[in-house]
């Protein structure tokens, strides 16, 4: 979310300035590469770049194709072969192994269904939303029909593309259910149309329960991540805007009104570090009422432990699938002695979580970084025999 925002933002500069824009987009990888499908890059007609589509080694042959683009006001799917051994002599050196399909397309400001008008969309609120762009892979020269339709978790729709719009927006409806992206490839009687059906979170929502002096470093690294940060403690003199970045929220309240200040959703974690045990136990009370993913418990086990006894002694149950969703002592196993340090491990650990890894170090790892099963084109026939 935070590359869309940053997106948003340099879009609406180029705007002030008068500058023609292009927006390059990952749609599709076959085999390794740096970014996955999903990722984006906005180019102005003076060569600004914004996002990323790769490394930085598609970055420069990609900006001179946009500028064509731009000029003639038409879509282009670029394919890039990085297992081509010539790449080196070209000086590119990609060395990812795979086949990046990245779509190329001009910002007409006069069109409301532009794909940084459905980016904006999916920025202005926080909700799941499908995005839906077609391409041809089988004809490259022709007319890219691009992004072009967006279904968001509410209902609503917005695009007002005709071709394959019933078969879309059930994909879309899948999508949302089984929350993931995928690939469809319709053969039609005139063509075959390929399609991305992306699913686009919300950013991660860290509350942080606590406002101490080893907060601070956290928000800094959240903030950086582009995740939203909250943090709440019942201390007037250490819940203070003006000690954590500019985008935090900052909530002075006693633990049973949290609660009540919050929307928690599938991407909401929480975070005990107010190093005061009662106010933490008490949150934790509250926490297990509701269904969250992650609560982390800063210190030792002995006084998660603790925590929990005295709430069985209370007479509540705290079952399996509660007891897995807490993490404590919170962080991954770094050696992590600073603040900083105990940050880093603590966010590394939230996002291993949140992409159900183990976060375990990668050359450990037999199998590929990431899933090819979810690149997988499904093909539908739906011509007429």
């Amino acid at each position: 979310m935070k590359e869309i925002r940053d997106i948003i933002s340099a879009f609406d500069e180029a705007q002030k300035q008068g500058k023609k824009t292009a927006l390059a987009t990952v749609v599709h990888v076959d085999g390794s590469s740096y970014r996955r499908p999903g990722a984006r890059m906005l180019i102005t007609e003076d060569g600004q770049i914004t996002g990323s589509i790769s490394g930085g080694c598609l970055e420069g042959d990609a900006l001179r194709k946009a500028l064509l683009v731009m000029m003639q006001q038409k879509s282009s799917l670029v394919t890039y072969d990085t297992n081509d051994e010539d790449d080196a002599k070209l000086g590119l050196g990609l060395g990812c192994n795979g086949i990046i399909q990245v779509l190329i397309e001009p910002i007409d400001i006069t069109k409301p269904n532009n794909p940084i008008q459905f980016l904006k969309a999916i920025s202005s609120k926080r909700q799941q939303n499908i995005l839906i762009t077609l391409f041809s892979l089988q004809n490259k020269r022709e007319a890219q029909y691009g992004t072009c339709l967006l279904v968001a978790e509410d209902g609503s729709i917005s695009g007002d593309i005709s071709i394959l719009r019933n078969n879309l927006l059930e994909d879309a409806r899948e999508a949302l259910l089984h929350n993931h992206s995928f690939f469809k490839n319709y053969a039609t009687e005139n063509n075959d149309l390929t399609v991305f059906i992306e699913l686009v979170n919300p950013p991660v929502s860290i509350v942080v329960i606590g406002a101490g002096n080893d907060v601070v470093p956290l928000v800094k690294i959240a903030d950086i991540l582009g995740w939203e940060t909250t943090v709440v403690d019942g201390r007037p003199d250490q819940a203070k805007k003006d000690r954590f970045v500019s985008g935090c929220q900052v909530i002075v309240s006693k633990p049973e009104n949290v609660l009540k200040q919050l929307n928690i959703d599938d991407q909401t974690v929480f975070l005990l570090m107010t190093h005061n045990y009662n106010y933490d136990l008490a949150m934790l009370r509250i926490l297990l009422t509701k269904k969250v993913r992650y609560i982390g418990s800063l210190g030792p086990r002995k006084k998660l432990d603790r925590m929990l006894d005295e709430l069985n002694e209370e007479g509540i149950t705290v079952t399996d699938k509660q007891r897995s969703a807490i993490y404590g002592p919170v962080g991954l196993d770094i050696g992590a002695d600073t603040p900083e340090e105990i940050a880093l491990s603590v966010l590394a650990e939230i996002k291993a979580v949140l992409s159900s890894r183990d976060g375990r170090s990668l050359r450990e790892n037999d199998e590929a970084i990431h899933s090819r099963s979810n690149l997988a084109i499904e093909q539908i026939d739906i011509r007429e025999h």
